[in-house]
């Protein structure tokens, strides 16, 4: 399935699926859309701040998947997620500073993101610079009045961060916690004063700061639950989101088996998987030693 993000996000469109699905096997289907643009109170006028901002067509780069780019999977079972935070919390004391508020979806970005950082600059490119981390947050639940989860558009912020890129690689503790501590920031700093101006202006200046910095951006959501959508032919046995071809994004979804956990999928050339991979289980090798 392909959807166009001015339609709307990635809540709703993998809320049509499971609708589809349980039309399809006479399932209880979930509460139809709500359609009301309405709803979306624009006080500080977004749309324009956004449209304007917008490259015309002409400035868009057109990025083109390489031959030997690579898609591949992998999981952080509950059990790692787990060890994650206690080793941020552990690195945290050790510090004598406040630990982040490390949710399962914060211990996984700051995960895969301090591996990813790492296999980069296993490629020679090391260095002190900032580095981002960007991906969308729901604000249905925090708009005020709240929107329904049904609301058929678009209702996401930006959540981003930087991390300085030496950091951020170090193995160990420290780049955990570095990672986690930059996401952990990214979502609070996102849902403080939704819609406000001041609010709007640090996501145009975040946004700037990391077009010009480097950024890895995130799709997908462990909360679509799209292993649960099943057209009667049983549960899938893997979904991907194709576009990280193109973006090299990250793409998050929840874990396939019914031990739970997070599944992440990443899309990198030949070489760089390969430095991924050993960063990833050596990481994972090392939380199992803790």
């Amino acid at each position: 399935m392909a959807v166009h993000h001015a339609a709307c996000d990635g809540a709703i469109s993998t809320r049509f699926l499971h609708a589809w699905a349980a039309a399809g096997t006479g399932a209880v289907a979930p509460l139809p859309p709500v359609i009301d643009r309405t709803l979306i109170k624009d006080a500080t006028g977004l749309y324009d701040v956004f449209l304007k901002a917008m490259p015309s067509a002409d400035e868009m780069e057109h990025v083109k998947v390489l031959d030997d780019k690579l898609l591949a999977t992998f999981t952080l079972s509950k059990e790692d997620i787990q060890r994650v935070k206690d080793v941020v919390a552990s690195e945290a004391a050790q510090r004598g500073a406040a630990p982040p508020r490390c949710s399962s979806l914060v211990a996984t970005f700051g995960f895969m993101w301090s591996c990813h950082q790492r296999a980069k600059d296993d490629a020679g490119s090391t260095g002190g610079d900032p580095t981002y981390l960007l991906f969308p947050v729901d604000h249905r639940s925090r708009m005020k009045p709240p929107v329904p989860e049904e609301y058929l558009g678009n209702c996401v912020g930006i959540a981003t961060h930087a991390a300085p890129m030496d950091q951020l690689a170090a193995a160990g503790a420290s780049g955990l916690f570095v990672a986690c501590t930059a996401v952990a920031a990214a979502i609070d700093e996102a849902v403080r004063g939704i819609g406000s101006p001041e609010t709007v202006a640090l996501w145009m200046h975040r946004v700037r700061e990391a077009g010009v910095a480097g950024m890895w951006t995130v799709a997908g959501s462990p909360r679509f639950r799209v292993y649960e959508v099943d057209f009667g032919f049983g549960r899938p046995a893997k979904v991907e989101i194709v576009s990280v071809a193109r973006t090299g994004a990250m793409a998050a979804a929840e874990g396939r088996s019914s031990r739970g956990g997070i599944e992440v999928g990443i899309s990198l050339p030949a070489a760089g998987m390969q430095r991924f991979q050993k960063c990833f289980q050596d990481a994972i090798d090392w939380l199992h030693h803790q």
